[in-house]
């Protein structure tokens, strides 16, 4: 099945919940509606056609320029991404999904982006999900363990987030 043929498979089942997709990249890609993503990974499992049984990883990005003037000639928002490998072991092939979500919960500074947990389809998603909220500020509701993994518990902000501030001291221990 060619690429395009199966990106508008995806449409024809989930409709508006597959948003874009960029199949001449050097890495081919679809966006799912973040509220899409649970069922569009049920699908990419369970279909005997796709059969993607293995996460590879799932990785958040910050797409923020701290600079003014880059900012002013950007084309895009500021967003955070959430970027999904799957690979089918039957098939031999791969997939690349992506979901968007504003910096910011509803666009109130602090309150962390949300994306619904795909934990209950890939067992590795567990770890994926905690290191993505630990180091870019992305919640994944319905995670059963959403907790730091690679910061101190009582660590504050993200580090991974472009506007991250490196602290000058962490319980009475100076850095820099």
């Amino acid at each position: 099945m060619s690429g395009r043929a199966f990106v508008d498979q995806l449409k024809q089942q989930f409709g508006n919940l597959i948003v874009d997709a960029n199949l001449d990249n050097i890495d081919p890609w679809i966006e799912v509606a973040p509220e899409g993503i649970v069922d569009v990974c049920c699908y990419l499992r369970d279909e005997p056609s796709l059969a993607f049984n293995y996460l590879n990883c799932i990785s958040g990005v910050d797409y923020l320029h701290t600079d003014e003037k880059k900012a002013k000639k950007a084309d895009w928002e500021p967003h955070c991404e959430v970027v999904y490998h799957l690979f089918s072991m039957t098939h031999k092939h791969s997939l690349v999904l992506k979901v968007l979500v504003p910096r910011w919960k509803e666009g109130r500074a602090g309150e962390l982006p949300e994306v619904p947990s795909v934990a209950g389809i890939w067992r590795a998603a567990h770890w994926h999900e905690r290191e993505v909220y630990d180091l870019s500020g992305i919640t994944f509701t319905g995670h059963p363990n959403l907790r730091r993994i690679l910061c101190p518990e009582d660590w504050v902000g993200h580090p991974l987030r472009k506007d991250y501030e490196m602290p000058s001291e962490y319980h009475g221990i100076r850095g820099r």
